[in-house]
């Protein structure tokens, strides 16, 4: 015989309410105790506030990718854009360029010093010698491609005579007071040899360096290289410092592509050779 029995149905332990009362309003529906959803909407977590939500996708990495390209090849590659324009159309920035010039231009031994550390004879040697050690040390711990850093710093090497010349003959800027009548002044060669040799030299070295210090001491000492370079250049008269500024620029794209190369490729540790 069935089960029949007078009055309301009861409940059975162990089954959950379909509807219960007092919650959240009389009639509101509520999943049972102990169960997962069944839906994705009840999986959600609940956002900062405490409500129900999902935070939308963030596209951090895209963002900070597109700043860098902006930062280390747009903005550089505009600005010597912008004053390659004026030392061809002798806009006024020339005007200010040449009155600098003759607030800084003291030839001496000591300008003439730091000028010659921006000679192929100087600065390409010290490259060859980082490209080598950097070389042997990622051959030495097995890394993959262990070739291809060195060979990009080369590859950026020989991309300044690549760009500097042409530019030359394009720009066709003439000498400061103190340097015989000729043009092809424009932009500093000596400027971008020191610093896509140092520049080269350091990205290539700091992946290798222990110490946070010893890496700041090296980023420290390229750029005063650099700007002793600079500064002997534009004190000695050699170049107008619009010269010196515009291949800042040009370098900074070459050296930014470096350094984005770079940053793509796995890291090897140091202590890799001890292992």
């Amino acid at each position: 015989m069935g089960d029949i029995r007078p009055g309301p149905p009861q409940l059975r332990p162990g089954r959950a309410l379909a509807h219960t009362t007092g919650a959240s309003g009389s009639g509101s529906p509520h999943r049972s105790d102990g169960h997962a959803p069944q839906t994705p909407r009840g999986a959600r977590r609940s956002g900062p506030d405490g409500r129900p939500g999902t935070t939308p996708p963030v596209p951090g990495r895209p963002t900070s990718f597109f700043l860098l390209l902006v930062l280390l090849l747009g903005l550089p590659a505009l600005l010597f854009a912008l004053i390659t324009w004026q030392v061809v159309a002798d806009g006024p920035l020339l005007r200010l360029d040449e009155r600098v010039s003759r607030a800084l231009l003291h030839p001496d031994r000591a300008s003439e010093l730091l000028a010659d550390l921006g000679n192929m004879q100087v600065a390409v040697p010290i490259l060859a010698v980082v490209l080598v050690h950097v070389a042997l040390r990622a051959r030495r711990t097995g890394t993959d491609r262990w070739w291809a850093p060195a060979t990009a710093g080369a590859v950026v090497m020989a991309l300044v005579p690549v760009l500097i010349i042409p530019l030359k003959e394009l720009t066709a800027r003439h000498g400061t007071h103190v340097m015989p009548p000729g043009v092809g002044y424009f932009p500093s060669g000596h400027t971008a040899t020191a610093a896509v040799a140092y520049g080269s030299a350091t990205l290539l070295l700091l992946p290798w360096l222990r110490t946070a210090w010893v890496r700041r001491a090296l980023v420290a000492l390229c750029a005063l290289a650099v700007l002793g370079v600079s500064f002997g250049l534009v004190r000695r008269g050699y170049h107008w410092p619009l010269d010196v500024v515009a291949s800042w620029f040009l370098c900074t794209v070459l050296l930014g592509s470096l350094w984005l190369f770079l940053k793509r490729r796995p890291r090897s540790s140091p202590s890799a050779e001890h292992s």
